[in-house]
């Protein structure tokens, strides 16, 4: 195992980034309409894709590449990719040790560029950007380390951990020294609870029979697989006609049975009203959540759908833009299920700091993982959140997809409804060579 570690010694040579190369990768699932659903009817599973090279390639010492992609359906690499390349003269030539060594710092220095910060700030496509590069960062650390991600978080001290996260904007709901009592609280039990994820796993529902663009046939086969392989909830995809809702939530009801529990996801379709309205028709099929029934920025939206279909739990966060907008839905009580995304924000750093704001309101994270190699990255936090920050698997879960695993370095272990935690060292993102040369597209 290779440490980071900073300064040299005496004589040690230094190792430097010299390269960020950037590849627009697509696959074509809109063909079969996987990822279908009532507002992204033709989605093109995508990443747009980096890898932080240094110059110890093929040296036979350390890591020598970190990886890291913002998922997209399709088009939107074109923007994402171009964004990617702008950060390239913020690595290229430095000193790899005390970049490693300080990957708080280089989120802060990324995202509080004030030319790049212009065009946010601190959202949109320049800070998805900022993350692809930063989770690459963390996945090198990890690999010269020897640990997969969720390993290398859980080993951090509090105030390691604490260092990651920027608590601009945030004092007022969550401090500092708040958040170093609720790390260190979870400190006794993190070998404990690192042995428990590794016999037991992480619980885990999926996607897969839910795309709106599957007829009832393949509905309900995907649903008799589901529970066969011991999923004990599924989510389906709803907004785009009632009649349609209704009929398919009965079907897999029917076929699912009384214990497995459904969840649904309007994905942004609904006006607040007409959510409200939709969600009351839907309520006899007993809901385990409903997902994004309106804007994802709209906070004030999801607190007044909130508080009108109580006790249905109201889930967002795959599209929330940054820790701020958390913040808000916390503070508002707007959502009561958390779905952080590894891709969305900036990074792993941003994700620190939205795990410690949902362990402040005790609210449980079941992340997003819908898209290509989101399951493989997402992973890594929610096993981080259990073992050292919340402490706990209760009421969580993590989104499965049966998508495109086998174009990555490190597929995802799922068994018996449950993800079973990564030993290969990194961050989960590293796709086949040969993958990327397939699937990369022709401008």
């Amino acid at each position: 195992m290779v440490c980071v570690r900073w300064p040299p010694s005496e004589g040690e040579s230094v190792s430097r980034f010299v390269a960020l190369q950037t590849h627009d990768v697509r696959f074509p699932t809109s063909r079969t309409l996987d990822g279908s659903d009532a507002m992204n009817t033709d989605p093109d599973y995508s990443a747009a894709y980096v890898r932080l090279l240094t110059d110890e390639a093929g040296d036979g010492g350390e890591a020598a590449e970190g990886h890291g992609f913002v998922f997209t359906i399709g088009r939107g690499n074109d923007v994402q990719v171009a964004a990617l390349r702008a950060l390239e003269g913020h690595l290229v030539g430095r000193e790899v040790e005390p970049v490693l060594a300080d990957l708080g710092g280089l989120w802060r220095e990324l995202v509080h560029d004030s030319q790049l910060r212009w065009l946010g700030p601190e959202k949109g496509i320049m800070h998805m950007a900022i993350g692809a590069v930063v989770n690459a960062a963390w996945d090198l650390r990890a690999k010269r380390e020897g640990k997969p991600l969720w390993r290398l978080l859980a080993s951090l001290s509090p105030e390691e951990i604490v260092d990651l996260v920027d608590f601009r904007y945030l004092t007022d709901a969550l401090t500092r020294q708040e958040a170093l009592d609720i790390l260190r609280a979870a400190e006794p039990g993190r070998a404990d609870r690192v042995a428990r994820l590794v016999d037991e796993g992480y619980p885990a529902y999926t996607t897969t029979p839910g795309w709106l663009g599957y007829d009832d046939e393949k509905l309900a086969r995907l649903c008799r697989e589901a529970v066969a392989d011991g999923f004990t909830q599924i989510k389906l995809k709803v907004g785009a006609d009632l009649d349609d809702d209704l009929r398919r939530l009965a079907l897999a009801r029917e076929v699912c049975g009384p214990d497995i529990r459904i969840a649904v996801d309007a994905n942004q379709r609904w006006d607040v009203a007409d959510a409200v309205r939709w969600i009351e028709a839907l309520r006899p099929h007993d809901l385990a959540w409903v997902e994004e029934p309106t804007s994802p920025d709209d906070v004030l939206g999801h607190a007044a759908i909130a508080r009108a279909v109580a006790p249905i739990p109201v889930a967002t966060g795959e599209h929330c833009a940054s820790r701020v907008m958390f913040k808000q839905f916390l503070q508002t009580r707007a959502l009561s299920v958390l779905q952080l995304d590894a891709t969305r924000v900036a990074g792993v750093n941003e994700n620190v700091a939205i795990l410690l704001l949902a362990a402040k309101f005790g609210v449980p994270v079941c992340p997003h993982a819908g898209g290509v190699g989101l399951c493989e990255a997402v992973q890594h936090l929610a096993m981080f959140d259990y073992v050292a920050v919340s402490g706990t698997r209760e009421g969580r879960t993590v989104e499965f997809v049966d998508h495109l695993h086998e174009h990555f370095v490190t597929p995802v272990d799922v068994r018996g409804g449950r993800y079973y935690p990564p030993e290969t060292p990194g961050a989960g993102a590293e796709m086949l060579s040969r993958s990327i040369l397939e699937y990369s597209h022709e401008a």
